[in-house]
């Protein structure tokens, strides 16, 4: 009888303790299979000079950042500052991915809020974004001189993520050979 009753109340600890540990996490840290690993490659065309091309492998040898936005992303207009400001520091090449976008919208965002991007590259269809592993916009990810993604981070890139996570990783990464 007395069984009965204990393993339900097991059952029930073990979930308390699985939920206590899910809420103490971080919803931002989503663990991603693709850092320390190479950044997909892909070729697609540059929003502003749509007769040109980017592709990955056109940074090989560079320290620089992947920022997914979007004209229609709330989240992107809050982190768009940051990224100006980084860009006018010229701490790395920041490149943009206008996801899932229509051409004109983010041309009129990038020149109503300024462009803080080296250039952005156009993922119209979102493939690209499959192949990164975007869960959503806006996601920035760090690759180094090897096209090896170090860091993602999920969400606005913000002054403290900067600060403690990103620009110390930078400079690591720019002393390696």
């Amino acid at each position: 009888m007395k069984a009965r009753f204990l393993v339900p109340l097991a059952l029930f600890f073990v979930l308390v303790i699985f939920l206590a540990i899910g809420l103490n996490r971080d919803p931002r840290e989503v663990p991603s299979p693709l850092v320390q690993k190479p950044a997909p490659e892909f070729k697609t065309a540059q929003l502003i000079e749509a007769d040109k091309t980017f592709s990955p492998s056109d940074m090989k040898g560079q320290v620089w950042m992947l920022n997914v936005w979007a004209s229609w992303c709330v989240a992107c207009k809050v982190e768009h500052p940051v990224l100006i400001d980084m860009n006018r520091a010229k701490v790395v090449p920041v490149i943009g991915l206008d996801y899932k976008d229509q051409r004109p919208a983010a041309l009129k965002f990038l020149s109503q809020n300024g462009d803080p991007y080296q250039l952005s590259a156009v993922d119209t269809d979102g493939r690209v974004g499959i192949d990164y592993g975007v869960y959503g916009v806006p996601e920035t990810f760090v690759i180094d001189k090897k096209g090896v993604i170090r860091h993602k981070q999920i969400g606005p890139v913000t002054p403290e993520a900067l600060e403690k996570t990103i620009l110390p990783l930078i400079e690591q990464l720019k002393k390696e050979s």
